[in-house]
């Protein structure tokens, strides 16, 4: 692992495992509530119920957030979860019509913190690129 992947993983894996921690144990109604974003972008969610999105969501992201930090798994791996992960959360974002401005891709006031979330993406795909041996510790 680069000094730069080490990096690249260290911080949105830190985020996102106390996220996906935080979330643990959620009660019903955060969980319907974040199931019916999460549906917009990604209609299959809907199917589930609050209970098991709940568990879906906060084991999803633990596990994500634990492969970033990890070191024996390796980047494009870990790169493929974290760009998927930021996906769903873009669709998300694209799905409903209030997180965006009148065009449809700047951000409105209330969906500024999830546009934020297309850094994810651009991380993942940083880590799935190939290194030069040079490049390597």
């Amino acid at each position: 692992m680069t000094i730069r992947n080490a990096i690249l993983r260290a911080v949105p894996g830190a985020y996102i495992l106390n996220s996906g921690i935080n979330k643990l144990g959620m009660d019903e109604e955060t969980a319907a509530g974040l199931q019916r974003m999460a549906a917009a972008g990604v209609p299959i969610m809907a199917e589930m119920t609050p209970a098991q999105f709940g568990k879906f969501l906060s084991y999803g992201e633990t596990a994500v957030g634990a492969a970033l930090l990890l070191p024996f798994v390796p980047s494009r791996l870990a790169g493929a979860a974290l760009a998927t992960f930021g996906a769903g959360l873009m669709a998300s974002y694209f799905a409903l019509p209030d997180m965006t401005l009148e065009d449809g891709v700047r951000p409105s006031e209330a969906g500024t913190a999830v546009a934020k979330d297309s850094w994810l993406v651009a991380i993942g795909a940083a880590l799935m690129l190939p290194q030069s041996r040079r490049e390597r510790l």
